[in-house]
């Protein structure tokens, strides 16, 4: 691995002889982690060796499986995230956001990682908004989070600055900034023949126009959560003092147990491969002062919404795909689609609505054609859906038949809409017929490599 000069000197200044070890640690394999998700636990199909020590979901694996060729992944089982990533969990529990329902904004959120980190524990009544600037990165995010299958997230596709008219108005805002991507050169060669001094200096101004938008979300006492995969302080450090000095924040001390090896900076917390068991990862935490008048009451009361009400004749059908379905209202999309938002959520999916035109709200349950009901992939794999619906039980290879979009033989006792299951968790629908099944696996979804 043949690194840049000028990033040998910049590590050489943080770290003194120990860059020589930081180095040497590029040089080896990148761990790789999963962290499980806490509502589909299950018996895990990959082996485990121990424990990420800030994220008790976490688990670090003493190889790297073929993930395509494993059920549960695509069930969203787990997640298959960088250990140091999942810092943020430690994070959050810190600024004590898990025990009650907030406002959660992850303003640069694909491929997903930490919006499903954060899905997984901030409080079930939480509005957890999952926002990409990037069109081409806002599939692979809806994805993500429909395996994860929390029905709290909601998605959208804005720069930061078209979150204006909702300043003020979340709890928490976490940015993920894009960085020069100097935690990556382990994992990426890519990352190391973009990078250059100037490049750094490019995404700090960037953070920076980021962060200063970002700020303005946060509502006042409420908290953000700056973080980079990277190592520099001009991307680092310095955007922290400048977000104390200029936007008048209070960093807050996160304190992780020395034995993690996380290196205490002045105003955050760094993560160094020869140090830790993971990649470069820059992370600190701030509050925002309880002076300014936060977002206009005159805003709260928005009440026109782009979607109607349910005709209550169509709510017994759909509503008995939910195991708790008293939690949500139900509307229909002008193109028939059906959305179930949780009730503690309306009023704030109206206010999203009003000023995000590019955004996904709820749950998407499906539609009517004609008299029958067709259920949306995102439904099954949601873990609002109902125990009692049938199931149909595959094995790995029927299993990865399915993915795969095939068909196969069943043995079914009955017609009708089935939730196809491996190990206890649901994988899609199928509908069986008299002499076939139809598989019901979304097409740009399917497996294409060939099954062992």
């Amino acid at each position: 691995m043949s690194l840049p000069s000028a990033f040998l000197n910049q590590i050489k200044l943080q770290l003194g002889e120990a860059s020589a070890l930081f180095v040497e640690s590029l040089a080896t394999s990148s761990p790789t982690a999963i962290r499980i998700n806490p509502k589909k636990e299950t018996n895990l199909s990959v082996e485990t060796t121990e424990n990420v020590s800030w994220n008790k979901n976490g688990f670090y694996l003493p190889q790297r499986p073929i993930f395509t060729l494993d059920p549960s992944f695509h069930a969203g089982a787990y997640y298959v995230q960088e250990a140091s990533s999942m810092f943020l969990a430690y994070a959050i529990d810190q600024i004590d956001a898990t025990n009650r329902p907030l406002r959660v904004l992850d303003l640069c959120a694909a491929p997903g990682g930490k919006s499903t980190l954060l899905a997984s524990i901030l409080h079930e009544d939480s509005l957890l908004l999952c926002n990409e600037v990037i069109k081409s990165r806002v599939g692979i995010l809806q994805q993500n989070m429909e395996k994860w299958g929390y029905p709290n997230v909601h998605i959208s596709n804005h720069d930061s600055k078209d979150f204006s008219a909702l300043n003020g108005f979340f709890d928490v805002v976490v940015v993920d900034a894009p960085c020069s991507g100097e935690g990556l050169f382990r994992k990426d060669e890519k990352a190391i023949k973009e990078w250059s001094p100037e490049n750094v200096q490019l995404c700090s101004a960037r953070q920076r126009r980021i962060l200063a938008e970002a700020v303005a979300l946060v509502k006042e006492g409420g908290h953000l959560i700056y973080s980079t995969c990277t190592y520099n302080d001009a991307e680092n450090e310095h955007n922290a003092k400048w977000l104390v000095n200029e936007m008048n924040l209070s960093t807050i001390s996160l304190d992780p147990p020395s034995e993690w090896g996380i290196v205490k900076k002045e105003l955050g917390y760094q993560f160094y491969p020869h140090l830790v068991k993971g990649e470069g990862l820059y992370l600190a935490c701030f509050q925002k002062p309880s002076t300014t008048a936060g977002i206009k009451n005159s805003i709260l009361r928005q009440t026109n919404f782009s979607m109607r009400k349910l005709p209550k004749k169509l709510l017994p059908i759909v509503s008995s795909y939910l195991e708790e379905a008293q939690r949500f209202d139900f509307f229909q999309k002008k193109n028939g689609q059906i959305v179930a938002i949780l009730k503690s959520q309306v009023q704030d999916s109206i206010l999203l609505d009003q000023h995000l035109f590019r955004k996904g709200l709820g749950l998407q349950m499906g539609q009517f054609k004609r008299e029958d009901f067709i259920p949306s992939h995102q439904l099954a794999l949601s873990t609002a859906i109902s125990k009692q619906l049938p199931q149909l039980p595959l094995d790995k290879n029927q299993a990865l038949k399915y993915l795969k979009k095939e068909s196969f033989p069943i043995d079914a006792a009955q017609t009708g809409w089935m939730l196809a299951q491996y190990n206890g968790l649901n994988l899609g629908w199928l509908k069986v017929l008299k002499n076939r099944m139809n598989n019901y696996y979304p097409k740009e979804w399917r497996i294409r490599m060939a099954i062992p």
